[in-house]
This record gives structure tokens, C-alpha cells and sequence, in this order.
């Protein structure tokens, strides 16, 4: 990473990067809720299933470039390449933090 993040974002970031299902999941809060290719998903159970899902079906890494945004709902663009059509692509990471924590995720192109 070249940038700067919040505690929280970069602790995702890093866990992703080398396929931590755990330390993903760590990062969100018990109730936190996550939208990504057109479905939402909600609480450690369903979001589980999810990193699971994308963490087997893509196997991505992200490199964060840029962040933006407001405190506590930062954006965060960043490359992310892996097996997928276009790969690599930027995504951006829309998030709301609560505490030291994500409470939402949005991911969009």
C-alpha cells in the first residue's frame, strides 16, 4: 500500500492481500453490512460467506492508491487484479467506520 488508511482499512487491506479469511472478517463490526456485485449481505456470518465465495472464486489482491471522502465514510480507490475478466480493474471501497471498525462496505467500479 502506498497511501495512508484508517487503522481498520488498512488491517482489511493487508488481510485480503494474503487471503485471511479471519483477519478480514476481524475488521468489520459484529453487525456491519457489506454491498458488492449487486447483493447485500449482513452480520460475520453472511459476510464470511462472501470473503469466502470472492476469496476462492477471484483470488484478488488490491494495491490502494487513493483515499477520499468525509471522516468516518472514507473512499478508497484501488487496482485489483485477479481471475476475472478486465482484470486488473480499479474498484472503489465505500466505506463507513464505526470506532475501529467497518460498519458498511460498498464496492462499485
Amino acid at each position: 500500500m502506498s497511501i495512508e488508511l484508517p487503522k481498520p482499512l488498512a488491517a482489511y487491506y493487508a488481510a485480503k492481500n494474503q487471503k485471511d479469511i479471519g483477519g478480514m472478517l476481524a475488521c468489520f463490526a459484529a453487525d456491519a453490512s457489506v454491498r458488492d456485485e449487486g447483493e447485500d449481505r449482513r452480520g460475520h456470518a453472511e459476510i464470511r460467506g462472501w470473503m469466502e465465495e470472492t476469496t476462492r472464486k477471484y483470488g484478488v489482491t488490491v494495491d490502494p492508491k487513493e483515499i477520499s471522502g468525509e471522516v468516518g465514510k472514507p473512499v478508497v480507490a484501488a487496482p485489483v487484479a485477479g481471475n476475472f475478466a478486465g482484470s486488473p480493474v480499479t474498484l472503489y471501497y465505500h466505506f463507513t467506520l464505526a470506532g475501529d471498525f467497518i460498519a458498511h462496505l460498498e464496492i462499485d467500479a
